[in-house]
Formats: structure tokens, C-alpha cells, sequence
């Protein structure tokens, strides 16, 4: 019973992290803090609560990293690290947490895309599950497309009882800075395109070097030169670094700590246990949380093109997981029977004194 309890338990804990970490992050952008700035710090801290992990998880096991695995570091590290956040919070600093959290789950179908461009998926058009995965991806699409384009009448939800007097500051500081929901929506799709690219490179690599805590630990450390060199480009004068405001010190730390360190290692105990399947299926419920906690504490205001693209995004995405499922079931007893082949075709050759000395050839080499 606690088997199947706990991690759903830590799943939807993992989402109200990230949940926390939009309304902290939206709150520090609108204070004045630059997302470059953020985005760098959040990669120093994520470094330093990762590595005790890497050490003490890995140091024994862990292959030896040649240069070839920190070429393709480096890579997850442009893409995983810089291109998705640098994109991100930028994208939310010009948009909303819901809107944000909306297109994040635009991450299967594009990942579906650039996986079938290089070759990691079959798009299997003519079988049903084929045919979920193209139809949840251009519904997909098709509702990123509908929320970032699209506002329609607002709809009518009562003001939130909750008064929470810093973020109505905050809110206020921001009304006549920057808002421009086209370019922040553009930004955060990009940022997905990131993430899956990073997803493409990280499954590769992952294959020569399984040692996930180490890579991460390394593409953080990276990603925080990146980040750090960009950033200081952009941001040269050192009072746009400082962390004495209360709420910049407090989402550096918990975007790094909570949204980077604690929640990949229980994201992937979770994936050990039930599967990468069921840890894709919480995503919605992050945008949930956070259009409550929006309209709660910011007083986001929610328009009909928001919600209609939000529910088709959501759609699509369990329509890809669906035929993801379904996909990974028909081709189970396929793998079983090759299985059961190679282990009758082996004994056949151990029966085969002329053949013996290529059958053991054969199994070296498998």
C-alpha cells in the first residue's frame, strides 16, 4: 500500500514545488530582478545541492568522463540548462505563472517531433497509438498556438478573499513595466523546443555515461558559466547581482535547492519505481496549482483563449501519453519473443560442437 502511496505523494509534493517556484520567480521578476541574474544563480545553488549527491551516490560507480562525454555535457548544459530557463523566465517575466505552466506541457509533443526527426521514435502512423501521438501533438500545438495568440473576453472569476499585500506591491510595481504576452508565450514555447532538445542529447548520452546525478552536477556547473557570462554581458553593474532583497535571496535558493537538486532526485526515484510514464501524467496538475495560487495571491486575471488553449494542451498531452502507453505495451511481447529467440538460438549453438567456438563469439560481442 505505501509502495503505491508514496510516490504519488512525492509526485504531487515535486509539483507544488514547481509550482512554488513560478509564484516566487514572477514575484522577484516584477520586483526588479533580472532573469538572466535569476536564471545564473539558480544554477550556482543547484550545483552545490547536487554535488553531495554525485559524491556519495557515484563516485565509485560512475564511468570515466572523457572528452567525448563532456562535449555532449556541454550540449545538455546550452540546451538544458541556458536555452530552457534563460527562455523561460524571460518568457515569464513578459507573460503569466498559468501561461507559463501551460506551455510547459507542450514538452511530450515537441519532444515526439524532434525524437521522430532524429530517429529515437517511430511515428507509426497507421497503428492506433501512432495515430494518438499525431493527434494529441497537433492538438498540442494547436492550443500553444490558440494561448499565445488569442486573449477573448475575460471571464468572469470573483476576486480571490486571500490579501496578500507584498504581492499586490509587487503587482503594482509592475503594471506599467514590461507585459507583452505575444513575445513571453513565443519565448516559452522556445523554451520547451530547448528542453526536448535537451531530452534528445540526454538520452544518447545517458547510454555511455549512466551516472545521472554526476551529468546534472556537471551541466549545472556549466550552465552556470553560461548563464553567469551572458548575464554579466547583458547585466554589467553589480547592483543588479545583489541578493539583499528578501524575495530575490529566497527564489534563487528555491528555484536551485527545491526546483533543481530535490526534485530531479525524487523525480527519478519515482521514475525507478512506476515508470517516466507516470511522472509525465502530474504535469497538468501543475498548471492547476498554479492558476489557483495565481488567482489567489497575484490576481491574475483569466481570459477565454488562456483557458480553451490551456484544456486543448492538456488533451493532447494524454492524448501522446496515451499512444506512448499503448505503444510500449504492443511492443513488450515483441521484445520477449526476441529474447526468448536469441536465448533458443544460443543453446543451439552450444549444442553444435563445429559451431561452439562462434557461438561464444556471438555472445561476447552481444
Amino acid at each position: 500500500m505505501l509502495s503505491d502511496f508514496l510516490p504519488f505523494l512525492l509526485m504531487v509534493l515535486v509539483q507544488a514545488g514547481y509550482a512554488g517556484m513560478n509564484i516566487t520567480s514572477k514575484l522577484a521578476l516584477d520586483a526588479g530582478m533580472k532573469p538572466l541574474v535569476l536564471v545564473t544563480y539558480r544554477q550556482i545553488f543547484a550545483t552545490f545541492a547536487i554535488l553531495p549527491f554525485a559524491y556519495f551516490l557515484e563516485w565509485k560507480t560512475r564511468p570515466k568522463i572523457t572528452k567525448s562525454i563532456v562535449f555532449q555535457i556541454l550540449l545538455c548544459s546550452l540546451t538544458g540548462a541556458t536555452g530552457n530557463q534563460v527562455l523561460y523566465f524571460i518568457g515569464l517575466a513578459y507573460s503569466t505563472p498559468t501561461i507559463g505552466c501551460a506551455l510547459t506541457n507542450l514538452l511530450p509533443a515537441v519532444t515526439f517531433i524532434l525524437a521522430a526527426i532524429f530517429g529515437q521514435e517511430f511515428v507509426r502512423i497507421k497503428t492506433r497509438p501512432g495515430q494518438a501521438k499525431v493527434f494529441g501533438t497537433a492538438l498540442c500545438v494547436g492550443g500553444a498556438m490558440l494561448l499565445s495568440f488569442y486573449n477573448g473576453n475575460m471571464i468572469p472569476v470573483p476576486n480571490s478573499g486571500i490579501h496578500w499585500n507584498y504581492a499586490d506591491r509587487m503587482s503594482q510595481r509592475n503594471a506599467g513595466g514590461q507585459s507583452n504576452l505575444v513575445l513571453g508565450s513565443i519565448l516559452l514555447i522556445g523554451s520547451a523546443v530547448s528542453w526536448a532538445a535537451w531530452i534528445v542529447i540526454q538520452t544518447q548520452m545517458s547510454k555511455k555515461f549512466p551516472a545521472p546525478y554526476t551529468s546534472t552536477t556537471l551541466m549545472c556547473f556549466l550552465g552556470s558559466i553560461e548563464c553567469g557570462a551572458i548575464g554579466l554581458i547583458a547585466e554589467h553593474k553589480l547592483s543588479a547581482w545583489s541578493l539583499s532583497s528578501p524575495i530575490y535571496l529566497i527564489s534563487a535558493i528555491y528555484t536551485g535547492v527545491v526546483c533543481s537538486a530535490l526534485a530531479f532526485s525524487l523525480t527519478s526515484w519515482c521514475i525507478q519505481k512506476k515508470g517516466p510514464l507516470y511522472v509525465s501524467v502530474f504535469s497538468p496538475l501543475l498548471l492547476i496549482i498554479v492558476a489557483i495560487l495565481s488567482w489567489a495571491l497575484l490576481r491574475e486575471k483569466l481570459f477565454v483563449g488562456t483557458a480553451v488553449g490551456s484544456v486543448l494542451i492538456v488533451v493532447g498531452l494524454y492524448a501522446v501519453l496515451w499512444g506512448k502507453d499503448k505503444e510500449l505495451k504492443l511492443d513488450e511481447p515483441i521484445k520477449g519473443t526476441e529474447a526468448t529467440t536469441k536465448q533458443v538460438n544460443s543453446f543451439d549453438m552450444e549444442m553444435q560442437p563445429d559451431a561452439s567456438g562462434n557461438g561464444t563469439n556471438r555472445r561476447a560481442s552481444g
